[in-house]
């Protein structure tokens, strides 16, 4: 069951705040570009690329970044997971690269993103922007945007479901 601290409602207003915020730290720039972490933080990149297009009157780039390979517990997996695609259509070299993903926790997962963006290019500079941040960090990372910050136990866990990969928008905390 667990308990929902992120209603459909509130997601969308976590994501207008989230949005303004990206739109003002880095409306001068010219180069933002939106990269979603698979799975969750791909329909939420969509979400914010396309608020931002609206807010800042132009097309931002986006692309979606599998992370599976610089993890860093492969070895450690009961099973070998599935490496999916990453896609990025354009040079990273010089861009504002915003990382977007539905739960921080750890800070493993954004560590290993930055591995995967650092074999594209180099970026200008890169920024996070997360969902939930439910700290418990084990290496210093932190979010630059983020649409709720929650405190929780470390052995508790956040479900984040959303319409397009789950048919419902909802966040909830189990455990």
């Amino acid at each position: 069951m667990g308990k929902t601290i992120l209603t459909k409602k509130e997601i969308e207003l976590a994501l207008n705040r989230m949005a303004y915020g990206i739109a003002e730290t880095c409306r001068d720039d010219g180069n933002l570009c939106i990269m979603g972490i698979l799975t969750r933080g791909v329909p939420l990149a969509a979400r914010l690329r396309a608020k931002l297009e609206n807010i800042c009157d132009t097309e931002i780039l986006s692309g979606r970044l599998d992370i599976t390979i610089y993890r860093d517990d492969l070895l450690d997996a009961p099973t070998v997971p599935e490496v999916k695609s990453t896609e990025i259509d354009f040079d990273v070299n010089g861009k504002s690269i915003v990382l977007v993903d539905d739960v921080l926790f750890t800070g493993r997962t954004i560590h290993a993103a930055l591995n995967a963006i650092m074999e594209y290019g180099r970026p200008k500079c890169v920024k996070v922007a997360v969902l939930v941040d439910r700290g418990h960090r084990e290496l210093p990372i932190h979010a630059d945007f983020v649409g709720k910050a929650i405190d929780t136990l470390y052995d508790e866990s956040v479900e984040v479901l959303l319409s397009e990969t789950d048919g419902e928008d909802t966040v909830k905390i189990l455990g």
